[in-house]
C-alpha cells in the first residue's frame, strides 16, 4: 500500500491510463475484426467501407499518440492487401 502522497497519486494515474489503453487496444481489435469479417464474407462493398473506417480510426490513434506511425501504416497496409484480394 502506498504511504506517501505521490505514490497514491501514481496509483490513481496508472489505473486511469491502463483503463484508457485497454479501451484503445480493444477498439483497434474490433476495427480490424470488422474488416476481416467483411473479407471472409467476400463482400467487396462492405470490406471497402470497413477499411475506410479502419484507416481513419487507426490514424486518429496515431495523432493521439497511442500507436506509432509505422505500426499504423503496417496495420493499414495489411488490411488494404486483404481488401484488394477480393475479386
Amino acid at each position: 500500500m502506498a504511504n506517501n502522497k505521490s505514490a497514491k497519486k501514481r496509483i490513481l494515474v496508472n489505473a486511469k491510463k491502463s483503463e484508457r489503453n485497454r479501451y484503445y487496444r480493444t477498439r483497434i481489435k474490433n476495427i480490424v475484426k470488422s474488416v476481416h469479417e467483411a473479407v471472409e464474407a467476400s463482400d467487396k462493398a462492405a470490406a471497402t467501407t470497413a477499411f475506410a473506417t479502419a484507416n481513419k480510426n487507426i490514424h486518429s490513434l496515431v495523432s493521439k499518440g497511442f500507436i506509432k506511425k509505422t505500426t499504423a501504416a503496417r496495420k493499414v497496409s495489411r488490411l488494404h492487401k486483404m481488401v484488394n484480394k477480393i475479386a
